[in-house]
């Protein structure tokens, strides 16, 4: 875990510095020539104004650099000026003590604050906070618009008490609610109705109809709910000839015709009740109708007169207009087309569907249900912002949701009373072409509150306002002095603005550019501009030409250990200039001898000198980074075995010049091993020893040396070997002998005695296996034959 929290800083560092990098090298590539250019540059990029900052042969735009750089670069005068937010308006959201208090739509506030300035510098973000509050007991506008063919006749009967009934189950969420009515069929042109007398007055074939009529505003929004039953009992039923019906030149007309409709800056909604699909853009040229729908009012007597010379609005127009007079719609439809508007609900922000019932008998509670679910979300949508800004949104939701990307738009599930909060975060990319200011606007969709955003625009320092124009330090007026450099007119150029575009290239001014009269121009890393030497820049930002004659860099010095000038110095016209304590050519050579120090305190334990942060032994023998190994010298205890014999027991090879030899050692007796220093004990290095002398004997003692004295603690005692006890070795060995004879005797009698039982076993065998008459001697043989005839019988 270790390794990996390692690897990950080191990432880290190394990705940090490449930004780092990558910013420098945008803010010297800009090539700004002038503070304003810089600062549009990138938020990390400063401008130096100090009037003697640059070298010779530093271009103007050297001034404009990373801002550590210019630290570095000992500049003592910046700028960088920063962005910032003022919030103009912050009125806070409304807070009711009493449900019973009545305020006015305009009293009531639900987003905070409701303006902000942003100082915005190019590449710097400002981020700052909007807080969202749902108001108890908010005004509503509900517009009821109803498709009027002939299959939705039964459900206009079920639509008369819809005003009295809606008005009652809406009390449960507003005091204030206001209803209206309209009504719509289809264009009044072939093919989409018929257009033959008998058919214009009664579509209805062998039922009472009235005659087809695209939209009509029936009832203007009102809170008499009476009054709704009263008009809408009213209305007839009509007809057309095509299944889809005209229901978007309808809405179009809802949403644009405020004061014909009665729409008040509350919360807006349009019930869109049918039980066909619809016409769009492009469906009017089958009746020759070929203009595209404007978006405008043109209700007269309450009647859309245009419907057969606009076109169907497209679906985006729709959505452009319903989200600029903030309407949320719920689409009241029958389960056969409820897919087609689920589709359209995609489209149409801050919309909802809900399943109509044949007869619309569940409209009521469609629109109770659909009115909770866009409440209890709120979305933030802004108007077009100005070219080359951006904006991100971060959401802070109930129970702790965090939102980001898209989602940061949108809270859910949001209770009246409840709070929400949204971080959102402008970035300007550029300065505008159109001023420094402008402006967007930032909204709840379906709420009338918004939230306007001034952007002030940071497009020039604070020191050009104080700038000298037709300065005498500019060539003779030439130029604007600003931000301690020269902005030069028109057809001027150089560092001074001396010189004129027309003469740029002449032999006498380039004759200025060579140095010691040579044949090289600005040394071949640079270019002669009116007479002075312009060095040119590197790929890496870090590495600079200067001089002059551009003569000089900060790149081509010694390096030690693959680094320039050993990472322990700076290069300064191709030479190392050392940091402190460091020298060399490379500066590869520390001058402090922290690392030359041995154990003991000593450099190179005494045995050496230190040189460039090495020890040189200045005795052969001796190696190691402190000079303490030696291969062919003796260890440290037979090294002073003698010594401590002849002080300790007087004996040894040099007891007759102990006094001579071993002046340097401090000798301290104890009685037993277990006295001996231990290492813990010393605060200097300590060796424990154990040598024997010429009788066999041990003696043991510790070493350590304090100051060139070798302090040294010996057992008094040496531990020498007991003699041998004669009598029990003899004993043994006799008994030994004496015992090995009787096992041997004994194994001989065991082997003879299987020998003799396995020769009595063999004789036994054989014995049994021979057969013989023992009555007669078998090779005696009679002389006298005797012979039988065999036909005798005994008689």
């Amino acid at each position: 875990m270790n390794l990996q929290f390692l690897l990950i800083a080191v990432l880290a560092a190394v990705l940090r510095g490449s930004l780092a990098q990558q910013d420098a090298s945008s803010c010297i590539k800009a090539n700004a020539q002038s503070c304003g250019e810089c600062i549009q540059v990138s938020e990390t990029c400063g401008w130096c104004s100090d009037e003697n900052f640059l070298t010779i042969g530093s271009p103007k735009s050297a001034r404009c650099d990373d801002l550590e750089s210019l630290k570095e670069r000992k500049c003592k005068q910046i700028e960088n000026p920063r962005g910032s937010i003022t919030v103009d308006k912050d009125r806070p959201v409304t807070v009711r003590k009493d449900r019973t208090e009545k305020l006015k739509p305009e009293q009531i506030t639900q987003i905070q604050p409701q303006k902000l300035t942003l100082k915005l510098r190019s590449g710097e973000p400002q981020t700052f906070k909007l807080k969202f509050k749902r108001a108890e007991d908010y005004p509503i506008d509900l517009y009821y618009l109803m498709d009027l063919s002939y299959s939705m006749k039964d459900d206009l009967e079920n639509v008369k008490n819809l005003g009295t009934d809606l008005m009652r189950e809406m009390q449960d969420i507003t005091t204030d609610f206001r209803i209206g009515f309209g009504s719509f069929v289809e264009k009044t042109v072939m093919p989409y109705i018929s257009t033959t007398p008998a058919r214009l007055l009664n579509p209805c074939s062998g039922h009472n109809c009235t005659s087809p009529f695209s939209y009509k505003n029936v009832l203007k929004l009102t809170k008499n709910g009476d009054e709704f039953n009263q008009l809408v009992s009213q209305q007839q039923i009509s007809g057309n000839l095509d299944s889809p019906e005209g229901g978007f030149d309808a809405i179009m007309q809802v949403a644009v015709c405020e004061k014909q409709i009665g729409w008040r800056n509350v919360t807006r909604l349009l019930v869109f009740s049918t039980d066909a699909g619809f016409h769009f853009a492009g469906d009017g040229k089958l009746g020759g109708i070929v203009l595209p729908n404007d978006g405008k009012c043109h209700l007269e007597n309450n009647m859309y007169t245009m419907s057969h010379y606009y076109d169907y609005p497209s679906i985006a127009h729709l959505v452009q207009k319903l989200s600029e007079n903030n309407i949320q719609t719920i689409f009241a439809v029958t389960e056969e087309f409820q897919s087609v508007y689920k589709e359209l609900k995609n489209l149409i922000p801050k919309s909802a569907v809900g399943m109509l019932s044949s007869n619309s008998s569940n409209v009521i509670k469609l629109i109770i249900d659909a009115y909770n679910s866009l409440s209890s979300e709120v979305t933030l949508e802004n108007g077009k912002l100005p070219d080359g800004v951006a904006i991100s949104y971060k959401s802070f939701c109930k129970n702790n949701v965090v939102g980001t990307d898209e989602n940061g738009r949108k809270c859910s599930n949001i209770s009246i009373g409840d709070e929400v909060f949204f971080q959102i975060t402008v970035t300007s990319e550029k300065c505008p072409s159109t001023g420094k200011q402008e402006s967007f606007k930032i909204k709840p969709q379906g709420f009338q509150e918004e939230v306007e955003i001034v952007l002030d625009f940071i497009c020039d320092c604070e020191c050009a306002a104080k700038g000298e124009t037709n300065s005498k330090k500019c060539s003779k007026g030439n130029g604007t002095f600003e931000c301690g450099a020269c902005k030069c007119n028109e057809g001027r150029i150089g560092l001074e603005c001396e010189c004129s575009k027309d003469d740029v290239r002449t032999d006498d001014l380039d004759a200025s550019c060579r140095k010691d009269n040579g044949t090289d121009i600005c040394s071949n890393n640079g270019d002669c501009v009116c007479g002075t030497c312009e060095c040119r820049k590197r790929a890496n930002p870090a590495e600079v030409y200067s001089g002059q004659y551009c003569e000089c860099d900060n790149f081509n010095c010694d390096r030690f250990n693959n680094k320039l000038c050993g990472g322990n110095g700076r290069c300064e016209c191709r030479k190392c200039i050392c940091d402190a304590n460091y020298t060399g050519n490379a500066c590869e050579c520390p001058m402090d001898t922290s690392t030359c120090l041995a154990k003991n305190g000593q450099v190179c334990n005494g045995r050496g000198k230190c040189e460039c942060g090495t020890c040189m032994c200045t005795d052969t023998k001796f190696q190691g980074p402190t000079c303490e190994v030696c291969p062919t010298c003796p260890g440290v205890c037979p090294e002073h075995k003698d010594c401590v014999q002849c002080l300790t027991f007087q004996s040894g090879e040099k007891k007759d010049t102990c006094s001579e030899d071993c002046k340097k050692i401090l000798l301290k007796k104890v009685p037993e091993r277990d006295n001996l220093p231990q290492p813990n004990d010393q605060s200097f290095p300590l060796t424990f020893c154990k040598e024997r002398d010429e009788n066999d004997c041990w003696f043991y003692f510790t070493l350590a040396v304090r100051d060139d004295i070798k302090e040294v603690h010996v057992v008094e005692k040496p531990e020498c070997p007991a003699g041998p006890d004669i009598i029990p070795i003899v004993a043994g060995v006799v008994a030994g002998i004496v015992m090995i004879g009787l096992a041997l005797l004994l194994i001989w009698k065991l082997l003879m005695i299987i020998h003799d039982r396995r020769e009595f076993a063999k004789f036994e065998k054989e014995k049994m296996n021979a057969i013989w008459d023992t009555g007669e001697n078998p090779i005696y043989k009679s002389a006298v034959t005797t012979v039988v005839n065999p036909k005798y019988e005994g008689k």
